[in-house]
């Protein structure tokens, strides 16, 4: 059995469970509620959470653009 990485990196604490007697409306509904949820954190937080993940995404080695590629 392959193990599960979330995104969030965590592994441990609350599990969460799905129950397998869902209908696929029921799914659906709660897929629809997630994505509203994530959109509307996005409208709040875009430019702040899009600087926080510029900055993770940033190396600590400075680059001297001006020197020639090779």
């Amino acid at each position: 059995m392959k193990l599960y990485h979330p995104p969030s990196g965590i592994q441990q604490g609350l599990e969460l469970l799905i129950n397998p007697n869902w209908s696929l409306d029921q799914a659906m509904a709660v897929i629809e509620l997630i994505d509203d949820l994530r959109d509307r954190i996005w409208s709040h937080y875009e430019i702040v959470m899009q600087q926080k993940l510029r900055d993770e995404r940033l190396t600590g080695y400075d680059v001297n653009i001006s020197d020639p590629p090779f």
